[in-house]
């Protein structure tokens, strides 16, 4: 598609440098903040911490596109790709600090005393616009609620397809895979968000020490070739022969397209999870949100480039996804590599199906105007189990098709929302900033730069 190319690419590096010079470079002068903060506990039992939050947003952009989208890139575009990558996920970050501290500031309060929010609920209360927040709502339940979770469930269950197994007992097992992922998915989203939440905090770090753990491995055995696999990287980034004697193919267009596209960054899906957070600064949360780019992006897929490119095995358009991963690991490994590719396919797959549905869940609040009630969220979590299973059977034109132009429409509404509003904060980056200069722990209130729009949170 058209829009999903170069119009989306655009737009998404427009917010992110136009944030990353207004911030002063939050990403790199802040980084050692973000680590900082990243574990406070909430001051109230059973609300939301940083953590839990960060780890929500990890795993659903964390996802097989982290081992086959970058194996694409690297077949594509070459070595030269991943430095395009790590440069256009640096720049995300300053998007995805903006998006996540606006999401805190404007966030809305449940009985319980817990939050809720993200771009819909900005768009409303800043924007003054409930019908382009509920067609923002509506778009993001319709990109991860039905074309991504469609998708995710099909490329888990085809993580299994070069087992004999799979082959021999291909007309059903499908469907047999979808019903077990749906019923898997169903028990651990029945307990609501605190459920997810708990899940994401286990799952998401095992899995990716264990994924970075692997790599390390990968690297020691292949020590010989690493000085070179370095070289490629960069002469192949350079060659701009290459790049625009095929521009869409190129080291340059692949390597953006995998570092927008895997971090999500200016989207407008990690700050539904940024706003549940329970902080003392909305700039907290928008310092520990930019850390999901890195570890999605500078972290998970660049070892799995790291693991591919050193084993020697040089990627070829012919071995375009997942076959260039599965040779590059079994040359590393034996037999074991497509059995950690596997393994780690499952549990990126299974985590990015619970970090979407807890976008899903929240949206339908501003659709409602509230959270749901407990009969519609049962009806909603089922619903969204049934697409799972049969998106592990579907074709995947349908689901591509709804993934890619809700995406766009995500893009085009959150990235100029957030340029327009985006002063706010600014200014409570600014006041965060004033205070940690004055060895304070910073602490926000609305009236601290001057902002008089009603909210449930801030004030007083």
């Amino acid at each position: 598609m058209y829009l999903t190319g170069w119009p989306l690419a655009v737009i998404l590096i427009a917010g992110g440098l136009y944030f990353t010079v207004r911030t002063g470079f939050p990403q790199l002068n802040m980084l050692r903040e973000s680590f900082r903060v990243i574990f406070e506990k909430p001051q109230v039992s059973g609300h939301m911490s940083s953590f839990s939050a960060l780890m929500i947003s990890t795993a659903s952009c964390v996802g097989p596109g982290n081992i086959i989208g970058v194996s694409t890139a690297l077949c594509i575009g070459g070595a030269g790709s991943i430095f395009w990558m790590w440069l256009t996920a640096l720049i995300g970050g300053a998007s995805a600090f903006a998006e996540s501290t606006l999401a805190q500031i404007y966030k809305r309060k449940n009985p319980d005393g817990t939050c809720y929010g993200g771009p819909s609920f900005y768009i409303e209360t800043a924007c003054r616009s409930k019908f382009l927040a509920v067609i923002f709502a509506i778009a993001l339940i319709a990109a991860y609620g039905i074309g991504d979770n469609m998708l995710t469930s099909y490329n888990l269950q085809s993580s299994f397809q070069n087992f004999a197994f799979y082959q021999e007992n291909s007309r059903w097992i499908t469907w047999f895979f979808g019903a077990v992922i749906a019923a898997c998915f169903l028990l651990t989203i029945l307990g609501g968000g605190a459920r997810i939440a708990k899940a994401n905090c286990v799952i998401v770090p095992v899995m990716g020490i264990f994924y970075i753990l692997i790599t390390a491995i990968a690297l020691y055995i292949n020590f010989r070739n690493i000085p070179g696999m370095f070289m490629e990287i960069f002469r192949s980034a350079f060659d701009f022969k290459a790049i625009f004697g095929g521009f869409t193919g190129s080291a340059l267009i692949m390597g953006m397209k995998r570092g927008l596209y895997s971090n999500e960054a200016g989207v407008g899906s990690a700050p539904n999870a940024a706003a549940a957070a329970e902080v003392s600064h909305p700039v907290k949360q928008g310092l520990v949100q930019m850390l999901s780019v890195f570890i999605d992006t500078h972290l998970i897929c660049t070892a799995t480039a790291l693991m591919c490119l050193s084993s020697g095995v040089v990627p070829t358009k012919e071995l375009t996804g997942a076959p260039f991963v599965l040779q590059a690991l079994q040359e590393t490994f034996g037999i074991m590599g497509p059995l950690f590719i596997v393994l780690a396919m499952v549990l990126f797959s299974f985590t990015t199906l619970l970090g979407n549905f807890y976008y899903v869940e929240n949206n339908f609040a501003c659709i409602f105007g509230r959270q749901p009630g407990k009969v519609s969220l049962l009806l909603i979590r089922i619903a969204d189990a049934v697409l799972i299973f049969f998106g592990a059977s579907m074709k995947l034109d349908v689901a591509w098709n709804i993934a890619d132009i809700t995406l766009c429409i995500l893009a085009f509404i959150n990235v100029p929302v957030c340029i327009i509003i985006g002063g706010t904060a600014c200014q409570a980056l600014k006041h965060y900033r004033e205070q940690l200069k004055s060895g304070m722990d910073p602490v926000f209130r609305a009236e601290d730069i001057g902002l008089r729009q009603s909210t449930d949170f801030w004030h007083g």
